[in-house]
């Protein structure tokens, strides 16, 4: 990662997503440097005359007038000649109405491409301050996916604004999670599930000739700051995410040398796996409820 200001950071992960992230909303010029595609002046050749083509800035500038900020765009990368800035992008938002007085924020997320590989999307997020953990909520909150015809820009802000009434049902299943402690086993099977859902269960088998994940369950529950320590759920999740997402964590291939697990390069497998991360928290906080 490098900074670029000191409230300002940009990097490529895994190599194929470049992200920014701020402190404060981001202004046209720095999303266009980072994720381009936002501002693409048409559509992809390979779409259709019924695909209605509006710009992703568009639909921003229209859910910036109703108090929506962007603190985070990411643009995935294309290995087909001349498809970069059509790409699929992500961009996480803050609604002025969100008063925010906890460690975390709540975030609207935006997806789009221009390439025919995705729909808008909206869907819930979080963000933890602390370790700058971009949380993607499961199941509790409906995913909006608006095709691209008819009035795009009013159906996203429309959908922007469900997800938004949707927030206080989010903040009550985490305040549940907050609650809950765990002892070292359940803290441990935790991991092990986030492992599976990381590296495959067939990797993480120990038999039947099926090769190791190249870390242990204990690592991913591993402390990196004083912040996240702590019994609880919570705590609990928010260590094993980072370790999952952002990678780094020393461990060993197949064949025994020495390697770092790498960041999660994809938009869409970013979100999947914090998708799936956030609902087996859930599981966990139901069963011990």
């Amino acid at each position: 990662m490098y900074s670029t200001h000191p409230t300002l950071a940009a990097r490529f992960a895994g190599g194929s997503t470049r992200t920014l992230r701020s402190e404060n909303p981001l202004d046209e010029d720095q999303m266009r440097a980072a994720a381009p595609s936002i501002f693409a002046e048409g559509k992809h050749a390979s779409r259709s005359a019924r695909y209605t083509y509006i710009p992703t800035i568009d639909v921003l500038r229209g859910l910036r007038k109703e108090g929506f900020e962007p603190f985070m765009v990411a643009q995935g990368a294309s290995r087909v000649e001349g498809k970069t800035e059509f790409t699929k992008h992500m961009i996480r938002m803050r609604h002025a109405g969100q008063v925010q007085t906890k460690p975390e924020a709540n975030e609207i997320i935006l997806i789009n491409s221009h390439d025919g590989a995705s729909s808008y999307q909206m869907l819930a997020g979080m963000f933890r301050f602390v370790c700058c953990n971009g949380l993607v909520i499961g199941d509790v909150v409906e995913d909006i996916r608006i095709p691209h015809r008819g009035d795009v820009r009013g159906d996203v802000i429309e959908g922007a604004f469900r997800v938004l009434d949707e927030f206080e049902t989010v903040e009550a299943h985490a305040e549940g999670m907050k609650a809950l402690q765990l002892d070292s086993r359940e803290q441990t099977a935790f991991a092990t599930a986030a492992l599976a859902l990381r590296f495959g269960e067939h990797v993480i088998e120990q038999t039947g000739g099926h090769r190791p994940a190249p870390i242990t369950a204990d690592q991913l529950i591993q402390a990196r700051r004083v912040e996240d320590r702590g019994n609880s759920l919570w705590t609990t999740f928010q260590r094993v995410q980072e370790n999952v997402i952002q990678g780094g964590q020393p461990g060993r291939t197949a064949q025994g040398r020495r390697m770092r697990t790498r960041p999660v390069g994809s938009i869409d497998r970013g979100v999947s796996l914090n998708r799936a991360l956030w609902m087996l928290a859930e599981e966990m906080r139901k069963l011990k409820a």
